[in-house]
């Protein structure tokens, strides 16, 4: 029985990249918010008050799953882990569009780079389908 080798495409491999990236940038925003740092805006009266450490758990346990994910994409180009790194990439976009008024542009950029994520994984690949078949 020969194993079935899983190349991974320059989409994927590009947004399993990204997903590292955006892994460990959540992870130090994490890190950041839990130590109450002061470069932090906190604001009155939004919808999503969490604290400021219960948003740097948030940031930093998600940040670990999206960065192991992408290292589980990058090294198997799987169909499960595209799958993963697309629901994650939306929860770290969606987390990251909360978390706007805590920090504006580092979320913008993490959610521009979530999205793009989602894009590139959810792309026809036909380099890599073509050589499937």
């Amino acid at each position: 029985m020969a194993t079935q080798k899983h190349s991974v495409s320059g989409w994927t491999a590009f947004a399993a990249v990204l997903m590292i990236f955006g892994g460990l940038m959540a992870f130090l925003e994490g890190i950041s918010a839990i130590a109450q740092d002061r470069l932090f805006v906190t604001t009155r009266n939004y919808v999503f008050s969490f604290s400021l450490t219960g948003w740097g758990w948030i940031h930093l346990i998600l940040g670990i799953v999206i960065f192991l994910a992408g290292v589980a994409l990058l090294a198997t180009g799987a169909m499960w882990a595209r799958v993963i790194g697309i629901i994650l990439a939306g929860l770290g976009a969606m987390a990251n569009f909360l978390w706007i008024p805590h920090y504006p542009f580092w979320a913008i950029v993490l959610v521009a780079i979530d999205i793009f994520i989602m894009w590139a994984l959810c792309r026809d690949d036909h380099h890599h389908s073509a050589a499937a078949r």
